[in-house]
This record gives structure tokens, sequence and C-alpha cells, in this order.
């Protein structure tokens, strides 16, 4: 997270997406055959929109248990605070249903951000499912805790952005790979690495460096593939000369 982000007046929504994006992994709970909750740990995604996408086996306890009644809850943890203390960090419980989406949307951005799933993501009994929000409860301190609607977690997507989102990150990763690096380095204050890009949407764009996530905000939100060129211009134009 970069320092600007620190200096900005608190934004539960913002704050909340932020957590939705950056998470790898999350607590799902379900309900099991006589209705006790089950929870479980599960590695996560999300679409452009911003639900999270979840890739499960129909072998696992969680799976059978949405199989009888979709709804679930998710939590999702931030990185800590600067003490260690875990509970330092935002975190978003999610409510909400889940169930099978085999839209290669799912499958494609949920690779990009776990890599390693590719090995076993294409077995009979793994599926990508994608987790329908209804609502959130955002945790980010003392004093921050607040119930946020569905509508407010997520964001509008232009047909626009989202056919070109696909070929806009691979092209970063394959001819950019140093706009990314300064990205991370310069904007965001991150450790140098092999950064690539896992994902973008209209207010920002996913990076990934081994198992370290970052979010790099838009300056203003996007909506075609003309402004994503130009803003990711402007952006690294922005790292080079901090670099300088």
């Amino acid at each position: 997270m970069n320092d600007t982000k620190t200096e900005r007046p608190f934004d539960a929504v913002s704050s909340a997406r932020e957590v939705m994006r950056l998470a790898l992994i999350g607590s799902l709970a379900t309900l099991d055959a006589q209705g006790r909750p089950y929870a479980s740990l599960v590695t996560t995604a999300t679409t452009i929109a911003g639900e999270p996408i979840l890739l499960l086996s129909k072998l696992a306890v969680h799976t059978q248990n949405l199989d009888r009644d979709p709804r679930a809850s998710l939590l999702l943890v931030g990185p800590g605070g600067e003490t260690g203390d875990p509970l330092a960090g935002a975190r978003v419980s999610l409510t909400g249903t889940v169930a099978r989406d085999d839209d290669d949307h799912l499958e494609r951005r949920f690779l990009a951000r776990h890599p390693e799933a590719a090995g076993y993501a294409g077995f009979a009994d793994f599926a990508f499912y994608r987790f329908t929000v209804d609502s959130g409860h955002l945790v980010a301190g003392f004093g921050r805790i607040v119930d946020i609607p569905a509508a407010d977690l997520l964001v509008d997507v232009e047909k626009g952005l989202a056919e070109t989102e696909s070929g806009a990150v691979s092209h970063m990763n394959e001819d950019h790979a140093d706009a990314l690096r300064l990205y991370a380095t310069q904007l965001l204050g991150l450790g140098d690495g092999p950064w690539r890009a896992v994902g973008l949407d209209p207010l920002g764009l996913d990076m990934l460096c081994g198992t370290t996530p970052a979010r790099l905000d838009f300056p203003a939100p996007v909506t075609n593939g003309g402004d994503l060129r130009s803003t990711l211009a402007t952006l690294a134009r922005k790292a080079r000369s901090d670099a300088a």
C-alpha cells in the first residue's frame, strides 16, 4: 500500500474493495447437512466487477454443503499493520451465495492470480464458482466498522473495457514488464522483483510478485481501451520521473 493512501481520509468502500482485490486466501463458511456452520480455507480471486472467484472440488465438504444450500460467508483479510498484530489489518466479511460458473473470464482471472492451480484446475472434480455478494461488513480499526451493500462493493464495467482487459494484461506482461516494476517500486513503495499484471478493472491494476499482491489505483475511472492506454502511459511516465 502506498504512502498516499495512508494519508487520505478513511473511505470504507475503498478500503473494503481493496481488501477484496488484494486477498489471495479467505475463510469460507458454509452450512452442513445439520445446518451447522462449517469453515474452510480457500484461495480467491475476483471478477473484473469485484465478485470473489473460488476454485472448488466437488469432493470437498464445503462444495457438498453448497450443493445443498448455496448461502455462504467469506472472510477476506488485508495486509496486517506495522505492529505485526494480525487484527490491525482491515478485513471484510461477505455474505451471499455461491454457484458454479463456467465463464472463461473466471478461469482466466483466477489462474492469473494462482498459476499453481493450473496443475489441477482441469481435473474433472474441480470447477470455478462465483460468490454473488449480498452485503459486506468491514472492520478496519477502532471506530471503523461499517456495513456496506453489494452495490457499493462492486463496480460497473463497460463492455469495451471488459473486452479489452485480457489483451491489456497480456500486453503489459509481455511488453511492459519494466513499467510494472516501476509502478510497484516508485508509485507503491514496494520491493523490486518480477512484478506482473494479473487483472485490471475500471478503478485500478492488480499485480503480483511471487505471493505478494499489490493494487495500483487509477487517478480516475477508465471505461474503455483508449482511457486505459492513456492512464497506464501517464502512470508509467510518473513512475519513471520519480525514479530519475
